[in-house]
Parts: C-alpha cells; sequence; structure tokens
C-alpha cells in the first residue's frame, strides 16, 4: 500500500506539471524511437543483402581470375580460365549438377530511335539453372545456339522495357555494336541491389560472344552449381587442385584464380551489416542518454521547488527511504511512460520508412525489449541522485527554505 501511495504521489507530481513532464518525457521518446528505427533499418538492410545474394543461386561457386603481378604489383585480372576448364570441372569433380561459363563486357544496343549501352553477357544454357533467373517469355539460349554461334539474344527485364516499353520484342532485331540480334525471350524481373542490377543486361551464346563480337579466348568466370550445401568444401578443394594442374601451377600461393563460395560473400556482408546496425543504434542511444541527463535536469529542478514539502513529509514521519522512492518512481514513471511513448513512435518510424521510403525495415522484439530496457534503467540512473538529494535534506532546514 505505501509503494502504490509513493506511485500515486509521483503522479500527480507529473500531471500537476504537464508541460515540463512532457518535455523531459521527449528526450526520452526520441531516444527509444531513435533506437528502434535504426536497428530496424539496420536489420531490414541485413536481410536485403542476405536474399540479394541467395537469389544469385544456392550451393554456389564461383571461380574467377585472379589477379596478375609485376613483382608485388598487381597489374590486372589474367586471362587464363576457359571454356575447357570448365568442362574439366563439370567431367571429373563429383557432386556437381551443373557448370556454367560466363563472359561480359559493354556494348551500345539500339533498337529503332531507342539506343543505349549495358552488360552483354555471353553464357551457355546452363546459367538461368546455376545463377536462378527465370525466363519470362520466349526461350533462353540453347545448345544449338551455342553449337553454331547463333546472333540470338534475350533481354533483361530492364534493357527490354528500355528498348521495347510496353510493345512486344520477341522475334524483333536488336543492334549490339552494330550486328544484327534476334530476340527470342526475355527474362523474368530479378530485382535490383545497391551495386548490380542483373535485369540490365542481355544474354547472347558464350562462343558468339568470343568469337564473333569481342575476340576473346578466355571466360570471365565459372560458376558451380553443387548438389548440396555439405559438399561445397569438397567440391571447392577438388576444383582447386584440377585448376591447378590444368595451369600447371605448384602452389596455392602462385594461383591465377580464385574459388568463393557464395556463403563467404553471405558471411561478409552480414557482419558488415551488423557493424552497421551496432552503430546506428549506438548513435540512437546517444540521444537517449541526452534524454536521462534531461531527466535529471528536471528532477533536481523538481527537488529544490518541493524542498518544503519534502521538509513537511519528514516531519510528519516519512522516512528518508521514503523520500528517495517517491522521487526515483517519479523519475521512473517518467522514463517508463516515455519509453512506452517511443516504442510507438519507433514502430510507427520504421512502417513509414517501409511504406513510404525505398529501404526495407524490420521490427525485432529485441530491439523493442532493448530500447524499453534502457529507458527505464536511464530513468533508474539519472534519478538516483535527486532523489538521494531529496531523501539527505534535514528537516529543519527544509522547513525554513522559501
Amino acid at each position: 500500500m505505501l509503494l502504490w501511495k509513493i506511485i500515486q504521489t509521483a503522479l500527480r507530481g507529473i500531471i500537476a506539471n504537464k508541460m515540463r513532464s512532457f518535455l523531459t518525457m521527449l528526450g526520452i521518446i526520441i531516444g527509444v524511437a531513435a533506437i528502434i528505427a535504426m536497428i530496424s533499418i539496420g536489420e531490414g538492410a541485413k536481410k536485403q543483402v542476405t536474399e540479394s545474394i541467395q537469389s544469385f543461386g544456392t550451393n554456389l561457386l564461383r571461380v574467377s581470375p585472379g589477379a596478375a603481378r609485376m613483382g608485388h604489383v598487381r597489374t590486372g585480372a589474367v586471362e587464363t580460365l576457359t571454356i575447357e576448364d570448365a568442362e574439366a570441372i563439370n567431367k571429373d569433380v563429383p557432386h556437381i549438377l551443373h557448370v556454367a561459363t560466363q563472359v561480359r563486357n559493354m556494348a551500345q544496343i539500339k533498337y529503332g530511335n531507342n539506343n543505349s549501352s549495358t552488360s552483354i553477357t555471353g553464357t551457355v544454357p546452363q546459367f538461368t539453372i546455376v545463377n536462378n533467373f527465370s525466363v519470362a517469355t520466349g526461350r533462353f539460349i540453347d545448345e544449338k545456339d551455342v553449337k553454331l554461334m547463333k546472333k540470338t539474344a534475350v533481354l533483361g527485364a530492364t534493357v527490354k522495357k528500355n528498348l521495347f516499353g510496353e510493345g512486344l520484342a520477341i522475334g524483333n532485331y536488336i543492334k549490339i555494336k552494330g550486328v544484327n540480334f534476334l530476340v527470342t525471350g526475355v527474362m523474368a524481373t530479378k530485382g535490383q541491389t545497391s551495386w548490380h542490377d542483373p535485369d540490365d543486361q542481355i544474354f547472347i551464346p558464350i562462343t558468339t560472344s568470343q568469337k564473333r563480337m569481342f575476340r576473346q579466348d578466355y571466360v570471365d568466370s565459372i560458376y558451380i552449381q553443387v548438389e548440396g550445401q555439405e559438399y561445397i568444401q569438397d567440391v571447392k578443394e577438388t576444383a582447386e587442385k584440377l585448376l591447378m594442374r590444368r595451369h600447371r601451377i605448384s602452389g596455392t600461393a602462385d594461383a591465377d584464380f580464385n574459388v568463393r563460395d557464395y556463403t563467404e560473400f553471405i558471411a561478409t556482408l552480414q557482419e558488415t551489416t551488423r557493424t552497421f546496425t551496432i552503430l546506428l543504434g549506438s548513435i540512437a542511444a546517444v540521444s537517449l542518454l541526452v534524454g536521462g541527463i534531461g531527466v535529471m535536469n528536471i528532477m533536481l529542478v523538481s527537488v529544490t521547488e518541493r524542498t518544503r514539502e519534502i521538509g513537511i513529509r519528514m516531519a510528519v514521519g516519512a522516512r528518508r527511504r521514503d523520500i528517495l522512492l517517491q522521487f526515483l518512481i517519479e523519475a521512473l514513471v517518467i522514463s517508463v511512460m516515455g519509453g512506452i511513448s517511443g516504442v510507438a513512435l519507433g514502430i510507427l518510424i520504421s512502417y513509414g520508412v517501409s511504406s513510404f521510403g525505398t529501404w526495407d525495415t524490420i521490427i525485432t522484439p529485441t530491439s523493442v525489449l532493448l530500447a524499453f530496457f534502457f529507458s527505464v534503467l536511464i530513468g533508474i540512473i539519472f534519478g538516483l541522485y535527486p532523489a538521494r538529494k531529496a531523501s539527505l535534506m534535514e528537516p529543519i532546514e527544509a522547513l525554513r527554505y522559501e
């Protein structure tokens, strides 16, 4: 009953100074809302990065050229990966589902009065399976196209929109570097990432790209789809040994290629976004700390204004512990009310960013509980000094205070 009476007294003190109490809460509200909003943005970024990488394929390894060196200085990418390397990997390395090669170059494209510069990807039929692409209309490159070096093209969704708008693309001819290519298909929308738009490219047979268009014998990358996640490491090591034998390389330090597991990309980027989330949360926590200082400042003012009231309470039998609890609970009530309001505001801000902005947000129970917990902790820490100051007053001195 005594505790409830103390809480009622604290609430009366807050209600008696509504504007001052609201301004005191405002710092807590902003701090809690900022923490929830910043963490939700960071979690959204983490999810978006993970989904973007996973959308490029599952159980995937990528073999890419290493760096050419002159002494200890990198001078550019080497040009040693070939279609024959890919065929050897597909033949001799166990637990592989599909292998796809790729060469990429930028080129000017044109249809009618519309023209732009885009990425031209020379590849093979297995590319769509390995990289998790799908065809919206028409067909993708087939083995006959590759064997006969046909001038056929499959458009990414962005390219199709730029060249044809809402019109029909399949069956029309476009020019790539001034050469006519027959459009045989349009890819389904893959979705743009922060660093790459996979829909802004044109797919042509790899042999056509190498022999007829860009005159290059090497490939830019080899994609390997593994049977299951449990075979990733074994396939990676076996492929590395095979390529080292084919390229006559004795030590891993001299390797002219890199074999990367996409889970490495995911782990690295998740760690980066986690650090980013912590940084955002820490910056937001500063505003909560400032709110705590505001609580302490207002509570000190309240203690000074109510010195005679404290003296009277002590004179009629209130103990020092009762006075300390009264002001500590008052600070705590302010922090709790500010924390609840801040949680509501933070959730609204997060939904607002997701609904009206271009950034996905994820509100986690952990972020809400963490922000609310810190708001309560701030109330206790910054309310303790004013409460202790009030409890240590001498009753006679307090009654004399004007």
